[in-house]
């Protein structure tokens, strides 16, 4: 894995979401068109800057693995290294197998960054089978470029 300069920007505070913050995540999850169903907001990390949400992140936890979702920095904040320090942070915060999903060969380069590896749909454990059969069928049926993706340096 490269190493990245993952110091947070002057002003920026990152930290577990709250309560209150549950429609700032949702807002940036749905102008990303991602995924808005569970939307926790105890298995958020979020960076804010004078009191805004301007990233967001999830660790969803399911039976014996984990998924890396909902990862969303707002447009005026990209290209700062708000999303590589997110990822990192939500990877070292992983405490079983860390799985993901994610379009677009752009996106899966990102995060092989970080060791994460494609696998097969078969390949991902069933405990998370179930989340993603419907990104599958799209994938298999539609031709959306969905790849998933497990994190390699935690399983081996």
């Amino acid at each position: 894995m490269a190493h990245y300069d993952l110091t947070i920007p002057s002003g920026c505070i990152l930290r577990q979401a709250n309560p209150q913050d549950i429609w700032s995540i949702r807002f940036l999850v749905l102008s990303a068109k991602l995924d808005p169903t569970q939307l926790r907001w105890q298995q958020f990390w979020v960076i804010e800057y004078s009191q805004n949400i301007i990233a967001c992140g999830q660790l969803r936890k399911f039976t014996d693995v984990q998924e890396l979702g909902s990862l969303v920095v707002a447009p005026g904040w990209r290209k700062r290294g708000l999303g590589s320090m997110l990822t990192q942070h939500l990877i070292n915060s992983a405490t079983q197998p860390l799985y993901l999903e994610c379009l677009g060969e752009k996106l899966a380069k990102f995060y092989s960054r970080f060791g994460f590896v494609q696998v097969s749909f078969t390949d991902i454990p069933p405990g998370l089978q179930g989340k993603f059969w419907l990104s599958n069928l799209g994938k298999n049926f539609f031709k959306i470029p969905v790849i998933f993706m497990r994190y390699s340096r935690l399983n081996d």
